[in-house]
Formats: structure tokens, C-alpha cells, sequence
């Protein structure tokens, strides 16, 4: 038991209004994201990232499976 909880990570809830988290939810449909807390998540996690981390990104080649998952949530979101 205690080797679960040293990978138990720590959460915390933040408030966002209704509306802002219907709009998540309806963006969720169709992708990868389980929840409203997992696209938040998601996209927090982006914003905040080390801009040094965000450039390894840039420089990744994807592969074609990984590009046709990547434009399907991407239409999911409502951006393709």
C-alpha cells in the first residue's frame, strides 16, 4: 500500500464558470480528453511549459499515424 501512495499525485480544484466548462466539454467529444479536469490540464500544462521543452517539441517528427491522431482531435476541438 504505501507504494501507491508515493505515486499519488496531489490535486486541487479550480472554479471555472459554467459556461467556459460546457464549452470544454462539448470540445472533449470526439478526442482524446475523458473530462473537462483533463483538457484543463491539458492546456495549462502547454501554456506553462519551459519554453525550452516547447522547441524539443517543434524539432519531433511525428509519425503519420501520430499526425492523423493529432488533425482528429484537432477537428474534434473545432480547429480543422
Amino acid at each position: 500500500m504505501a507504494g501507491k501512495k508515493a505515486f499519488a499525485q496531489k490535486i486541487t480544484t479550480v472554479s471555472i464558470p459554467a459556461e467556459l466548462a460546457g464549452k470544454i466539454r462539448k470540445k472533449c467529444k470526439n478526442t482524446g480528453f475523458h473530462s473537462v479536469s483533463s483538457y484543463v490540464t491539458y492546456v495549462l500544462r502547454i501554456i506553462l511549459s519551459d519554453p525550452k521543452e516547447l522547441e524539443k517539441d517543434k524539432r519531433q517528427v511525428f509519425s503519420k499515424e501520430d499526425e492523423e491522431r493529432v488533425k482528429k482531435n484537432l477537428k474534434g476541438l473545432g480547429y480543422l
